[in-house]
């Protein structure tokens, strides 16, 4: 995989305003939130997207959940509720082609998400 935004910012190439880090992950606040809460949870292994993973990513994966739960309990939103989002390929919004989950809080969500985009499509 080649290089890119998310893996510079593991490497502390370019700046993010961090709020988690373990052996495994990182979090950051995302730079174009979409709530007033936007964070964005990237393993520290280079995976480009969810069809690139494999039967040895699973622990990872539940660890990048285990981690949204964590961070929500600790920012005080776990009981009024959040959305977590981990988009697959260009189609579905995927920018950054590092695996990565959205965790979006501090405002009511509506369903379906993307209501206003599929009508103008």
């Amino acid at each position: 995989m080649s290089e890119t935004l998310f893996s510079k910012i593991i490497n502390r190439e370019i700046p993010a305003d961090i709020v988690y880090e373990d052996d495994l992950s990182l979090a950051f606040r995302d730079i174009n939130p979409q709530a007033p809460v936007h964070l964005l949870l990237i393993p520290k292994k280079a995976i480009a997207t969810i069809n690139d993973l494999g039967p040895d990513d699973r622990e990872l994966v539940g660890h990048l959940f285990v981690v949204a739960a964590k961070l929500a309990k600790e920012m005080g939103f776990d009981d009024d509720g959040y959305r977590t989002v981990m988009n697959c390929g260009a189609n579905a919004g995927q920018t950054v082609f590092h695996l990565h989950l959205h965790l979006l809080a501090g405002k009511p969500f509506g369903w379906p998400p993307y209501t206003d985009r599929m009508k103008q499509a």
